[in-house]
């Protein structure tokens, strides 16, 4: 082999580990806005149940308008949040409003005795338990990407690949960290 074959070569590998870790960076970014829009998708599901929620439990509980205020308000906030931080807080306040009206229903019998409340209840803990997850997979991907962006050798190509590092998603109130209690 001469020497530049020899030279060709050790380029050639050069651009090919370079080229892979600018695509590891991508793919690692992608993953971490593919992992967003899943909290987004399960925010809104919860989002979607809400009005339904409410309308079972005023139709038992008609003197609660503060709370139905509430729940509103905290779901109109998360659907116009756009940011991870602003996402996470109007997270966060729907969480508290959606345990004030679970609160207030627990003063009805008979509305933990109807199948509609029942079936919602059911669907607001299942989408509950995958908000849950959604939140852990984009903190997953977030550490990947923030470890791959802040080590080196990836840390090198980290503005070319116009990548950096990412927020997690961080429920400010300590108490909503918690999903919702719907056992009745």
């Amino acid at each position: 082999m001469s020497k530049i074959e020899m030279v060709l070569l050790v380029i050639a590998a050069l651009a090919f580990f370079v080229v892979s870790l600018y695509n590891r960076l991508v793919r690692l970014n992608v993953a971490v806005d593919e992992a967003f829009a899943q909290i987004e998708v399960q925010l809104k599901r919860r989002s979607d149940l809400i009005p339904n929620l409410v309308e079972t439990v005023k139709g038992y509980a008609a003197h609660e308008s503060a709370t139905f205020e509430k729940v509103v308000n905290a779901r109109a906030k998360a659907t116009t949040a756009t940011t991870v931080a602003d996402v996470a807080a109007a997270d966060g306040m729907v969480t508290q409003a959606l345990r004030g009206l679970l609160a207030v229903a627990e003063g009805y019998p008979e509305l933990k005795a109807s199948s509609n409340f029942l079936a919602l209840q059911e669907e607001l803990s299942t989408t509950e338990n995958k908000v849950s997850f959604a939140r852990q997979f984009y903190n997953d991907n977030v550490r990947s990407l923030n470890t791959a962006v802040k080590t080196i050798p990836t840390s090198l190509f980290a503005g070319i690949a116009k990548v950096s590092s990412r927020a997690f998603y961080e429920v400010e109130d300590p108490a909503s960290r918690q999903a919702p209690n719907v056992k009745f």
